[in-house]
């Protein structure tokens, strides 16, 4: 197809492709994104490459593997990334803000209510059957991610180790992803054989050769390498995020709720390679121990609502800045404190991520097949599973029973739940819910939907 790309900025076309038509297919795209990063990922991957034909198995892996390298949602920044090389810096922003709108609505109206009637027996109810559910999906999380990164024994090891650097030595989240990173980038070097695979998603388009892409006539103009275009749009996207943070920092003082959240968020985004379970594991330590702005129970409550939301699972975060807020609103109303604090945390959250792709895009083709690059994403990878194990017996602990507590001795951190508050319910639901997913592959949907059913059942019978 050899159509003359228009060049009016009100209709802009990539290689005959009308902007009207993929703003249809990113809308779907939104409207399907459940399931998590890989439901979201395959959700891309059947309209993209296997339907449309509008970018090759080929680029869309590459693609892929070049979000993977970055912090952040990596299904939000494969939707910017391809908008952005069929019609340039509109096309990714549609594409990015589009992934993201459908769940901040919902989680903006969910936290609303959650908020102010989360007292209420029947929502009390609900939660009890989802907060079982959302522990299994982490437990295979934990599974699917550890037969893809753990190739062999020394990578077991790096998993283990970080898990007992995270849960047993307390040690911050970007510490790890940092070692891990470093272990990986110098082990290649030496035994480059300890770090294959790991970063790579195995997508097929149907077990066929790669399709042809639209893209094939060559790089596209704006997708070449430019340093004075990258110092350009990186100047502009670093203000979009830290102007307002200073703005916030200066007009409330540090001590302001609002510039906690901004600070904590804006860190967040730099430092969590991983994918999302990776995310909350920061943020269910930070969160939760350290600022104690939600509990455990009420961290497990967010992640089920994100779990039953389309948009990426790192929405999640919405929730804890809306909770933060609205217990600590200033002069303000409790409920429009909420509303700004999820405004600002999904801003600080993924500004940054329009940042690495419009900046570093462009040189994607550089950093593909690095081999020290690749062999140290390996590395975090497998330090990643050890970091969502540590988030699943947490979750585990604080699921199972009601009262635990926390002992300290000799450096060594030490969870101690009260065995009289066991919750043989939450534990038989969790079961189930095991093994639906996991034996018979029931969808994590109609998973959440039937625990939640049978928790209230349960609630209200007991």
């Amino acid at each position: 197809m050899s159509t003359k790309p228009n060049s009016s900025p009100a209709a802009p076309r990539a290689h005959g492709i009308p902007f009207s038509e993929a703003l249809k297919v990113w809308l779907r795209v939104a409207a399907l994104s459940f399931g998590g990063p890989a439901g979201q990922i395959a959700v891309m991957h059947k309209i993209l490459v296997e339907e449309k034909k509008w970018i090759g198995e080929d680029r869309f892996l590459h693609a892929l593997n070049y979000c993977t390298l970055l912090p952040g949602p990596e299904a939000q920044q494969l939707a910017t990334y391809i908008g952005w090389l069929l019609h340039r810096t509109v096309g990714g922003l549609v594409a990015g803000t589009l992934f993201v709108l459908p769940g901040f609505i919902a989680i903006m109206a969910l936290s609303i209510l959650y908020a102010g009637y989360k007292d209420l027996k029947f929502v009390e109810a609900i939660f009890f059957g989802i907060k079982a559910a959302v522990f299994a999906v982490v437990i295979e999380a934990v599974i699917r991610i550890g037969r893809r990164a753990l190739k062999n024994s020394f990578m077991v090891a790096l998993a283990a180790g970080s898990f007992i650097a995270i849960f047993f030595l307390d040690v911050a989240f970007p510490i790890i992803i940092i070692g891990a990173g470093i272990i990986g980038y110098f082990g290649g070097r030496l035994r480059p054989d300890l770090f294959v695979g790991g970063s790579a998603h195995a997508l097929k388009a149907g077990g066929q050769p790669v399709v042809d892409a639209l893209l094939a006539d060559g790089v596209p103009e704006h997708a070449r390498p430019s340093l004075m275009r990258a110092v350009k749009v990186a100047s502009i996207w670093l203000a979009l995020w830290l102007v307002p943070m200073i703005a916030i920092a200066a007009a409330l003082g540090p001590e302001s709720i609002f510039t906690e959240i901004g600070l904590f968020f804006s860190k967040m985004a730099v430092v969590t390679f991983g994918g999302a379970y990776a995310v909350l594991a920061y943020v269910a330590q930070e969160a939760v121990q350290h600022y104690r702005w939600l509990s455990a129970s009420e961290m497990l409550d967010g992640l089920g609502m994100a779990e039953t939301t389309p948009g990426p699972l790192i929405m999640v975060l919405q929730f804890v800045g809306f909770l933060a807020a609205f217990r600590d609103p200033g002069a303000l109303n409790p409920y429009m404190a909420g509303v700004l604090a999820s405004v600002l945390t999904v801003w600080v959250t993924f500004v940054p991520s329009f940042l690495w792709i419009f900046t570093g895009a462009p040189y994607v083709e550089q950093l593909r097949g690095n081999r020290l690059l690749s062999a140290a994403l390996s590395a975090i990878t497998a330090a990643v599973v050890g970091v969502i194990l540590n988030l699943a017996v947490w979750f585990a602990i604080h699921l199972f029973f009601g009262t635990v507590a926390e002992v300290r001795a000799y450096g060594i951190r030490l969870y101690v739940p009260e065995l009289a508050s066991m919750s043989i319910a939450s534990i038989l639901l969790s079961i189930a819910a095991l093994v639906a997913l996991l034996r018979f592959k029931i969808g994590m949907i109609p998973v959440l939907a039937a625990s939640a059913a049978l928790g209230a059942l349960y609630f209200y019978i007991r």
